[in-house]
């Protein structure tokens, strides 16, 4: 991979959440408690005063970690949105949301019926090699009961997850086979990829290549650059780099990633806080994709890293955003730990996109509930359909590179608007959809019928063959037997959608996400309208 010339914030944050915590802790250790001429002497905050009063005077024993945790959860909650106190057992897992790599055993799965069941096992993994199936039943564990309303997928991640080279022994039912299989697995290293799906699409002759990134982890500019090299090699010129529903995740592979694509000296983002010096992001024009068409895809799930990206490539003219008004996070926040094993984090500065934007929405300290509410409102005012339901917080006009005049104040408003479509909407399909009948019907029937489908090796063809089943009758027979009475008029209305959903989660079951987004981003509109742009 090549060296670049700018830092990464990465670094710069880092360095700081360690001078932050080393200070803590040695602020921790020098507070002292005592007990003085009948009267209790603090050299503490008046929080610290409290909680030692507690742990030292009170009548009866505490404890005291949970009364902390409830407490730091409390505190935090006072400030952003986007601060958040993390309890030292849930930490571990927070942070494997974003690294590389966890250890586990190396399926996915899914829960119905109050039961466990493998829908994949991933290629290599230490599951794949004792002999685990897509399909199995997770009945027991350690030779304990795994089943029942308790389950859900906090506790299984818990369960199955742990430290590499420990083992776990698993009881599970296998279609077919009347007795339990049990399988000792050594957890090992899984994966934990950024980049869902690359594929070529090919339109009036051209060749375009597709991207799909779900987050910006550890390893995405890696998985990101690969993508576009294979791409590349298969003969693609222009590319759409689709980043919804992305809620971001480290800014400095968002920065590595906008480098591939602008100018040398081009501003990415910089930021700056209280304690946070102005820091400055620019392209050091060694990036490999300079002179390539691209297009953005953003949606309201758009977020954070994703935001800084779609920014930079707005601002400095370089690609057309395509979708819906992104979400609105321009804040940056830096993960400090505690002696404890827990860890906060904490908004220490705002990030601006090249114009000198802020796109972080409207908050009020301690109103959480009222921010998440914001999407819900966007829904009720019409923007997810029409472009002129959309108003920005920040009326000052910024202007891009070549003079484009564009707003901040609540998230990257696209250059083209593609509102939701529901003219082939209707009550008895969001209901299957809402209810979830139409995921649990799908993994249903790739069960039943695992070894007729196993097959096809390649999406189009497993497409063909399912076109043949009347997917829509089935599920209509489905849903009805779980209270939904079936519509003659709205199934064949819902016709196309359903089948495309239906169709497109059986070849994910079978086939992964390389057979489902090829088939549901074809006829997917945003994709089309990218795709329109590109081609022309």
């Amino acid at each position: 991979m090549k060296k670049y010339i700018f830092p990464t914030i990465s670094v710069f944050s880092v360095a700081l959440g360690l001078f932050i915590g080393i200070a803590m802790s040695q602020n921790v250790q020098a507070q002292r408690i005592v007990y003085q001429d009948g009267h209790w002497q603090f050299e503490q905050s008046k929080v610290d005063r409290l909680l030692q009063l507690m742990e030292n005077a009170y009548v009866d024993p505490l404890n005291m970690d949970s009364i902390t945790d409830e407490a730091m959860v409390e505190i935090v909650k006072k400030l952003d949105p986007h601060s958040a106190y993390i309890p030292k057992e849930d930490l571990e897992m927070v942070n494997s949301e974003l690294s590389g790599s966890f250890s586990g055993i190396g399926v996915q799965f899914t829960i119905q019926q109050d039961t466990v069941r493998i829908v994949a096992v991933i290629a290599g993994g230490p599951s794949e090699g004792v002999g685990v199936l897509a399909g199995d039943k997770l009945i027991t564990v350690d030779d304990s009961l795994f089943v029942g309303k308790k389950i859900n997928n906090e506790k299984v991640m818990r369960t199955l997850r742990g430290e590499r080279g420990t083992k776990v022994k698993i009881g599970v039912l296998r279609a077919g086979t009347p007795d339990m299989l049990y399988f000792t697995i050594t957890r090992g290293d899984i994966p934990v990829n950024s980049v869902d799906a690359k594929f070529i699409i090919v339109k009036n002759g051209q060749k375009i290549g597709f991207v799909r990134a779900n987050k910006f982890g550890e390893t995405t500019y890696r998985e990101f650059m690969e993508a576009m090299y294979e791409m590349q090699a298969q003969g693609a010129t222009k590319y759409i780099i689709d980043l919804r529903e992305n809620s971001g995740g480290y800014m400095d592979q968002a920065i590595r990633m906008a480098n591939e694509f602008l100018r040398r000296g081009d501003m990415i983002v910089y930021s700056e806080g209280k304690a946070y010096p102005r820091y400055e992001a620019k392209a050091d024009g060694t990036g490999d994709f300079k002179d390539a068409e691209i297009v953005v895809l953003i949606d309201d799930f758009s977020a954070s890293a994703s935001e800084i990206f779609a920014g930079a490539m707005q601002d400095n003219d370089r690609a057309t955003i395509i979708g819906r008004r992104s979400f609105g996070k321009g804040l940056v926040q830096q993960q400090i730990p505690f002696d404890d094993g827990s860890a906060v984090r904490l908004t220490v500065a705002r990030y601006y996109t090249p114009s000198g934007r802020s796109i972080q929405k409207p908050y009020t300290l301690g109103e959480g509930e009222d921010y998440e509410r914001e999407l819900l409102e966007r829904f009720e005012h019409g923007e997810y359909y029409t472009a002129d339901s959309i108003h920005l917080a920040d009326s000052t006009k910024y202007r891009t590179k070549h003079g484009r005049i564009v707003y901040g104040g609540g998230g990257i408003m696209p250059d083209i608007f593609v509102g939701r479509d529901t003219s082939l909407n209707t009550p008895w399909y969001n209901k299957c959809v809402n209810l979830a009948y139409t995921y649990q019907f799908a993994y249903k029937y790739t069960d039943e019928h695992r070894k007729e489908l196993s097959k096809f090796t390649n999406w189009k063809a497993l497409e063909a063959h399912l076109l043949k089943q009347d997917l829509v009758r089935q599920i209509a027979a489905y849903a009805k037997d779980k209270g939904v009475e079936p519509n003659e008029a709205e199934m064949q209305k819902s016709r196309p959608l359903m089948t495309r959903l239906l169709n497109a989660y059986i070849v994910r079951n079978m086939l992964g996400d390389e057979g489902f987004f090829p088939l549901f981003e074809r006829d997917d509109e945003i994709t089309k309208k990218a795709v329109e742009v590109l081609a022309k």
